[in-house]
């Protein structure tokens, strides 16, 4: 699937729990990415909900935002300009009330987060 995806064009990827030993070895467990003006850390797991926000501003000290997944959980958070965002799952959506995905937009030195639900 990651082949199938870097034919269609660059691909920025981080490996999740249930991902292949090959897949992890080739993918990072986080990275960061200078999107124009913005940067934007992207991790599969961000931790337990107490503490999370503070937690990613922490590890991603040079970041805007955050992207996560694992939960599949759709979440949007902002404190102090610094968001996180969880788009939940398009496949999988365990304890969400429905399957979802996000889009995120760069631009003017910002990044704004939209959850798109999926029927």
């Amino acid at each position: 699937m990651l082949a199938e995806l870097r034919e269609l064009g660059p691909v920025a990827a981080v490996h999740g729990n249930v991902d292949s030993g090959e897949l992890r070895r080739e993918l990072p467990e986080s990275i960061s990415l200078e999107l124009e003006d913005v940067v934007l850390g992207v991790i599969h797991d961000a931790g337990p909900a107490k503490g999370r926000l503070e937690r990613l501003r922490a590890r991603f000290r040079e970041a805007d935002a955050v992207l996560f997944g694992h939960s599949h959980m759709p979440l949007h958070e902002e404190r102090e300009g610094f968001q996180i965002f969880n788009p939940g799952s398009p496949t999988e959506r365990r304890r969400a009330p429905q399957r979802s995905m996000g889009e995120a937009t760069v631009g003017g030195g910002q990044i704004e987060f939209h959850l798109l639900p999926l029927p």
